[in-house]
């Protein structure tokens, strides 16, 4: 069964820097996209950035370029996303998925999702 699990989320000061993981059990990631999303309370999930087997990957919403960045390790079968600058807004429930391409893809193309780890950037 296709698992993802998250990690690396917690409490950051805003200015402070996380990196999240997303692990794959039971398949090899070589094979799949990997997006990266968020949801904050009270509001719709929104799609961040996805990256596909070869490595490439989507843009960030405007907001996010220059902070965030998405990366992959397939002999670690794991997706990263390191997130720079963290400001209060940045605060959510960052969770992975998978899908077969990047490219077109709308949330409701992926799969697989995690359960979710939670940054939450404050003072």
């Amino acid at each position: 069964q296709l698992q993802l699990v998250e990690s690396g989320g917690g409490l950051v000061q805003p200015g402070g820097s996380l990196r999240l993981s997303c692990v794959a059990s039971g398949f090899t990631l070589d094979y799949y996209a990997i997006g990266w999303f968020r949801q904050a309370p009270g509001k719709e999930r929104e799609g961040l950035s996805c990256i596909d087997n070869s490595g490439r990957f989507t843009n960030f919403p405007e907001s996010l370029k220059g902070r965030f960045a998405i990366s992959r390790d397939n002999a670690k079968n794991t997706v990263y996303l390191q997130m720079n600058s963290l400001k209060p807004e940045d605060t959510a429930l960052y969770s992975c998925a998978a899908n077969y391409y990047c490219a077109g893809s709308r949330n409701a193309d992926f799969g697989s999702w995690g359960q979710g780890t939670q940054v939450t950037v404050s003072s």
